[in-house]
């Protein structure tokens, strides 16, 4: 019976543990902030930063919107993704100029999902 007491304890330690582990993939944010109904373009507009990190890239942009400027924070897929996707850590700078789509934020606010990007190269990267 103290063996049965033993091993009961061993697998409810190691559900724990595995309940534990599981908690950040439940974590994960939906993308119903942005209205994947409409598709917005910027072109020549000023890269500020960008970020190349996980669990999400983001690229943030200057547009000059008549007499003032807009800062635009746009989120991308993963680093793994983006590698796949043609993507490296020193794909953009600040002070590059690029063109690019979006989806926008349901909020109204500047920023969204990035769909494509056309780099200073010339090539045209996906965001996802």
């Amino acid at each position: 019976m103290k063996r049965f007491g033993h091993i009961a304890a061993k697998a409810i330690t190691l559900c724990m543990f595995g309940a534990i582990l599981a908690g950040p993939a439940l974590a994960h944010h939906s993308f119903a902030m942005f209205d994947q109904t409409k598709v917005l373009k910027k072109t020549s507009v000023t890269i500020s930063q960008f970020r190349f990190t996980n669990p999400h890239s983001f690229v943030v942009v200057n547009v000059q919107e008549g007499p003032k400027v807009t800062r635009y924070v746009f989120e991308c897929s993963s680093v793994n993704m983006m590698r796949k996707g043609g993507w490296a850590f020193n794909s953009l700078k600040a002070g590059d100029k690029v063109d690019l789509s979006f989806y926008p934020l349901r909020n109204g606010q500047p920023g969204g999902m990035l769909n494509t990007i056309k780099l200073p190269d010339g090539r045209t990267l996906s965001g996802w």
